[in-house]
C-alpha cells in the first residue's frame, strides 16, 4: 500500500512561485499514476495536473487542468521517489490545500496524502 506525504506548501506573495512535495513510500512512482488537486474550503477537489507511470519520462503522459496549465508543472524524481508540482506566477486564487493522489491509472485514485496548505497573499 502507497503512502503520500505532501510538502513545500506555505505563504507566498502574488507573482511569486512555490515548489510543492510528495513523497511516496510502499510503492515507486514510477508505477504509478500521480496527480495533484487543490481544495478550497467549502469546494471539492479540483484536478490540477497528473503524470503517468512509466520507467523514463519520454515513457509518461502528463495531463493538466485548465486553470494551471501554463503555470504549473508535474515532475517526477524518481531518487527521491516523489512527484513535485512546480507553481509559478502565483495568483491568490491559488490559495488552497494541496493535495497529491497516487493509482494504477488515470481516473483511479487509490492513495491521498493528508495536504499541504498554500496561501497567497495579494
Amino acid at each position: 500500500q502507497v503512502h503520500l506525504a505532501e510538502s513545500g506548501g506555505g505563504l507566498a506573495p502574488a507573482g511569486d512561485y512555490l515548489r510543492l512535495s510528495c513523497a511516496a513510500s510502499g510503492s515507486s512512482v514510477s508505477s504509478l499514476t500521480m496527480s495533484w488537486f487543490r481544495q478550497k474550503p467549502g469546494a471539492g477537489r479540483a484536478f490540477l495536473a497528473a503524470i503517468t507511470g512509466g520507467s523514463n519520462d519520454a515513457d509518461s503522459d502528463i495531463y493538466y487542468g485548465n486553470s494551471v496549465k501554463g503555470r504549473f508543472i508535474i515532475s517526477r524524481d524518481k531518487s527521491e521517489n516523489a512527484v513535485h508540482l512546480q507553481m509559478n506566477r502565483l495568483i491568490p486564487q491559488d490559495t488552497a490545500t494541496y493535495l497529491c493522489a497516487a493509482g494504477t491509472k488515470l481516473g483511479v485514485y487509490d492513495a491521498w496524502g493528508q495536504g499541504t496548505p498554500v496561501t497567497i497573499s495579494s
